[in-house]
Order: structure tokens, then sequence, then C-alpha cells
């Protein structure tokens, strides 16, 4: 994927994100409008890697690490979650028929065990 299109999704994740949850403009401001961003060019890094790695356990190794920084900061695994199954949304816009099921697979992973940790 070139850096122009991941440029776009994330534009696109973190407008919508904000939009729906303006209480983050409240709670982090500029600094957190910017670092959803960095956060988000960060999971397609990681994406990217276990595609080529072919393996899952990469990106879910990440979510978790991820997880383990948001919520110390005082996020909780929803939001990451909410941001994963945007990515599934927005990489299926813009991504070959043959990526799409692998990248889907990583973040389902993740968002699945992230989402036995937020329960």
């Amino acid at each position: 994927m070139n850096t122009n299109v991941k440029e776009v999704i994330v534009n696109e994740i973190r407008e919508e994100i904000y939009k729906e949850f303006p209480y983050l403009w409240e709670k982090y401001g500029e600094h957190g409008w910017e670092r959803t961003k960095e956060d988000n060019f960060h999971h397609l890094k990681y994406l990217e890697t276990s595609f080529q790695l072919q393996d899952h356990s990469y990106f879910e190794e990440y979510a978790l690490w991820l997880n383990n920084v948001l919520t110390s900061r005082g996020m909780s695994p929803a939001i990451i979650i909410d941001n994963f199954e945007r990515l599934i949304r927005h990489l299926s816009k813009y991504m070959t028929i043959e990526e799409v099921p692998e990248y889907v697979s990583y973040l389902q992973g993740a968002i699945a065990i992230l989402d036995k940790i937020d329960k």
C-alpha cells in the first residue's frame, strides 16, 4: 500500500473517531489528534509486517502491547477495538482483493483478544 493511500485511510479514520468521540478533544486535545494519526500509521505498519511474515501473532502481540500503553494513559480497549473495526472497513475500500482477507483476519484476531480483556 502506498503512502498516499495510507494517508487517506489514517485521516478518514481519525476524523471518524473524533466525530464519534468528541470527548477525546477535551481530554487529549491537539496532542491526542496527532497521536491518533501516528497510532494508525503504526497499525498499518504492523499489519503490513504481519502480512509479509504471514504471522497472526505478530499483530496480536502488537495489539496487546498497544493496549497496555494506551490503557495506562486512560484509554479503554473498546477504543482500540473501535479503531481496528474502522480499519477493517477502510482497508476493504483501498486494498486488493487478495490482501483484504488476510488483513481483516489479523485485525479480527486482535479484536477478539482485546474484547476478552475489555469484559
